[in-house]
Formats: C-alpha cells, sequence, structure tokens
C-alpha cells in the first residue's frame, strides 16, 4: 500500500473522495453511526431505572440539546466544510489550544464506543450461535478483534463502499424495529403482552421530574439525559464526511438535522411500545428489572417473537457491526484535518492514492482501539465497562466545545438577524450549557464509589476514566508541543480565523475513488 502526504499548499484539499455522498448517503451513514438498535439495548433499561415512566419524556429532553448543537454543525459548517469539524471550529473560534482539545475528545469517544461496539458484536455473534461466553473470554476477544479489522479494512477501502454496505445494514435494522414495534403493539392489544400498560400522556411530562415533595430529581434527570445523549450520539459522522459530499456547505448539514430528527421518532416509538408490552415493573420483563438494564431485548425475545425471536439477537450484532465502521470514519478524518494544519505528526494526513480515504489515519484507529479493547479486557472487563459509562463526558465535552464555538466565531453577526442571534447564537449557546451542566453533574455523581463497577484511588472508577482521560489529551498535546513541526499550529500560523479552509471549491472539478470513477 502506497500514500500520498498532504502538502498544505493544495488548492484541492485534503485528497479526500470529493463529491461522493449525497444526502441520503450522509443521512444513512449518520443513522448507522448511532447503531440505533443497540443503542436502544443498551439504554432504554438504564434510562428506566433512573427515571421511571419518564423515559419517553427524558429521550425527547435529551434530543433537544442534540438539535440545538446539530444547528451549530450546520452554520460552522456552511462556513467552515472542513471534516476536521470541531478540531477545526475550535481552533477559529478560541485558538490553538481549544481546538486541539476537541479534537482529542472526538478521538476518546470514538477509541471507547469502538470497544464496546466490538465486545457486543462479538458476544451476539457467538450467542446466535448459542454459545456464551465471559466477556473477557479469548474466543470473545478474538471475534470482537476480527471485527474491527473487517471494518477498518472497509473504512480504509472507500467511502463508497462503506455507503453500500451501511444502505444494508441500516435497512435491516429499521426492519426488525419495525417488526418489534408492531409486535409488542399486538401482544398489547390482544391481551397477551406479559405487563399490559395503557398508554400515559404522562410519560410525556416534564414536571414529572419534581418529586412529592417540591424538589427537583436532578440526579435521575442527569443521568437520563447523559445515557441518552450516548443514543443520539453519532450524527455528526454526517459533517466529518462534508468534503466528500456532493454540496460541502449545505448537504452535510441538513444530513444532521434529519438524522436527529428520525433518531428522536425511531427511540420514543420504540421505547412507548416496550412500555406497553412490557411495563416498568422491576420483576420479570419490566423495563425497571435491573436484571434486563443490560440487554432489554434478550430478556424479551422469546416472548415477544417466539421461534423468530433471533432476529433481535441479528439486529443488535448487526448495529454493532455497523457503527464500529461508521465510528472510525469521523475520528479518521479528524486526526487527518489535524495533521493537515500542524496539530499532529504530518504522517496522519497520508491520504490513499486510489481510494482517497485517511489511509494512515484509518489504520491507527484500528490498531489503536484492537488494542486498547485487548487491554482492557485482559485487566479487568469492569474498567471496560466503566469506561463505556463515562463515555457521555467525551461526549458533552466536544459537542459544548462545538456549540461554544459557534456562538464566538459569529460573535459580529449575531445581531445581523433574526436568523443569525437564534441558529447561530441563542440555540447553540442553550445548547453548549444543557451539555455543560450535564458533563458537571454526571462528573459529581460519578466520584461516588457506587456509580460504576470499579473503584480507584476511592473514588468512582468511572469519574476517573472518563475526566482522565479528557485530562489525558493535555498530557499528550504538551508533548507535541515540545515538537518544532508543532509551533506554526500553536502560534496560530497554520489554521486561525482567516485560513482557508483545505477543501475543494467544486467537488465535481476532482477525482473521485476507485468505486466512484477516477476523474
Amino acid at each position: 500500500m502506497t500514500t500520498t502526504p498532504i502538502d498544505l499548499s493544495r488548492p484541492d484539499g485534503k485528497g479526500l473522495a470529493a463529491g461522493t455522498l449525497g444526502l441520503w448517503g450522509s443521512t444513512v451513514i449518520g443513522l448507522a453511526s448511532t447503531a440505533p438498535v443497540y443503542s436502544l439495548v443498551a439504554t432504554l433499561g438504564w434510562v428506566v431505572l433512573a427515571v421511571g415512566g419518564q423515559a419517553p419524556i427524558a429521550f425527547v429532553l435529551a434530543f433537544i440539546p442534540m438539535l440545538f448543537i446539530a444547528f451549530a454543525y450546520r452554520e460552522l459548517n456552511n462556513a467552515v466544510p472542513d471534516c476536521g469539524t470541531t478540531f477545526t471550529w475550535g481552533t477559529k473560534a478560541f485558538g490553538p489550544w481549544v481546538g486541539w482539545l476537541g479534537g482529542w475528545g472526538v478521538a476518546v469517544a470514538g477509541m471507547v464506543v469502538l470497544a464496546n461496539l466490538a465486545q457486543i458484536a462479538s458476544i451476539y455473534f457467538w450467542s446466535l450461535l448459542g454459545l456464551e461466553f465471559e466477556n473477557n473470554d479469548w474466543r470473545i476477544m478474538l471475534v470482537a478483534v476480527a471485527f474491527i479489522a473487517a471494518m477498518t479494512w472497509v473504512s480504509w477501502r472507500g467511502v463508497e463502499i462503506g455507503e453500500r454496505i451501511q444502505n444494508v445494514l441500516l435497512g435491516l435494522q429499521y426492519l426488525v424495529l419495525a417488526i418489534f414495534v408492531v409486535a409488542a403493539l399486538w401482544h398489547y392489544f390482544a391481551g397477551t403482552a406479559p405487563a399490559p400498560t395503557a398508554f400515559d400522556w404522562a410519560w410525556f411530562n416534564p414536571l414529572a421530574f419534581v418529586t412529592d415533595t417540591g424538589a427537583f430529581n436532578e440526579s435521575g434527570f442527569a443521568e437520563a439525559v447523559l445515557l441518552a445523549l450516548f443514543i443520539y450520539w453519532g450524527w455528526d459522522t454526517c459533517l466529518a464526511l462534508n468534503e466528500e459530499t456532493k454540496d460541502p456547505k449545505h448537504i452535510p448539514g441538513r444530513a444532521a438535522l434529519l438524522t436527529t430528527v428520525i433518531l428522536l421518532v425511531t427511540y420514543v416509538g420504540v421505547t412507548v411500545a416496550a412500555m406497553m408490552y412490557a411495563g416498568i415493573g422491576e420483576a420479570g420483563s419490566g423495563l425497571g428489572n435491573e436484571a434486563n438494564a443490560d440487554d432489554f431485548f434478550l430478556a424479551i425475545k422469546d416472548g415477544l417473537l417466539g421461534p423468530v425471536g433471533w432476529l433481535l439477537v441479528v439486529a443488535v450484532l448487526v448495529s454493532a457491526v455497523s457503527s464500529t465502521q461508521t465510528t472510525i470514519l469521523p475520528t479518521a478524518r479528524g486526526t487527518l484535518a489535524m495533521a493537515a494544519y500542524k496539530a499532529l505528526p504530518r504522517r496522519f494526513a497520508a491520504v490513499h492514492p486510489t481510494y482517497k480515504t485517511p489511509s494512515f489515519s484509518t489504520l491507527v484507529m484500528g490498531v489503536v482501539a484492537s488494542v486498547y479493547y485487548v487491554c482492557m479486557s485482559l485487566i479487568s472487563d469492569n474498567i471496560l465497562q466503566d469506561s463505556i459509562l463515562s463515555l457521555g463526558l467525551a461526549i458533552a465535552f466536544y459537542y459544548a466545545i462545538t456549540g461554544y464555538s459557534c456562538v464566538w466565531y459569529f460573535r459580529r453577526e449575531l445581531f445581523t438577524s433574526a436568523r443569525s442571534f437564534f441558529y447561530r447564537g441563542l440555540l447553540p449557546l442553550l445548547g453548549a450549557a444543557m451539555l455543560t451542566w450535564a458533563f458537571v453533574r454526571s462528573a459529581i455523581d460519578m466520584w461516588d464509589v457506587d456509580y460504576g463497577y470499579t473503584v480507584v484511588w476511592g473514588i468512582g472508577g468511572t469519574f476517573v476514566i472518563g475526566v482522565g482521560s479528557l485530562a489525558f489529551g493535555i498530557v499528550l498535546m504538551l508533548i507535541w508541543y515540545a515538537f518544532p513541526r508543532a509551533k506554526p499550529f500553536f502560534r496560530g500560523e497554520s489554521l486561525n480565523r482567516d485560513t482557508p479552509v483545505l477543501v475543494p471549491e467544486d467537488p465535481a472539478d476532482y477525482g473521485r475513488s476507485v468505486d466512484g470513477g477516477l476523474a
């Protein structure tokens, strides 16, 4: 394999496959990145444990900061359509230090979730064969690493082949979710549901978070929102592929907004159907049963679908594999952008001359995720689980940076029109403030030794891993700062507010990857 380093003086961007994705392709990749089936499996039970019957409104309320941040992404992308997204925008708004840490937040979230997705895919692969092993069993780890390797290859091979695969995998996920909703409602109306619960508009009452004593259930609300952030997270992959779309300034932002709305309808619809079918009780198949929290679908599959219950197993497997591939995309492009602007070693800017993908960055992402997963599993599966619980901190961190960056970048234009005031100022600011609150409130809760599975230095392991992984980025940043080649970036020379973005002016004029036909 040969690679070509990127020269900052090139007028045609970073060498990616410009003009490849349309609105549908971008939306599919954004949806696939969220892993809708697996996300529901991993969080629905825990959200119900946190807030009970207010699970539907928790998903709606968590959608609000996502929507507001999606507006920030859209506005920033219209002005600065760069695949570095949070890194590039944070640097242009607040300077190199904030931008670098924003890029690190994206990388941390991607690495942690890749390890989790691969493990889930492996567990469900063996479950489909009727076999069960401990999470850190060598057979689970072997297949998990194989999944990471396979999806890394797909990401390295090209955006077009990835899009085609995602069309199929996402279609399967939504087919099974539709079957789930229809079956759940069928059992409810037929009177055969294990705990039929009538639909109640109180499920959508935000005031229900206030207890009988008049106190606001802040801890439960924050936990539910942070969990819900996890299931919405991933739509920003649309923006990381902005340089590979047919209209970089408009399609990614539209795809991101469309993705978040589709996810809201999906999650609320499935949650309501699940509550009507199984209720929120603490026994049996109830959503409030802590024994079902890790995997609600697995607990009800046979009762819900009978002999075809294995469809839910296949859906979770497909969802995890699908998201494994799409999660690699934004991180690889983020590190590509960082290297192009001298915020990382030049090698990370290498682009494959035929496939037009960030070759070195993609391979490094796959290797690092595999090593991280194997090491965490060998040390303690509990540590790996705590790293997943802490994932919401990294997500809230870099989403909040994006929201604040939008407000500050457009600060001189906020009062030129009502549109600018709302979409570039007020809404992004509110979204960032909400995420900041969720970050702080959840970090305080994670400090408690009873929050997760491990205790480190007398502190909750989830806090140590979540905050520690972000703080580790400061160490890496300072190490890179010591290298001579990093000086132009940290002096604000290679990337600042006035730096032209390294993207093609007209994607149609440049070569596409081998699957799209070379110009």
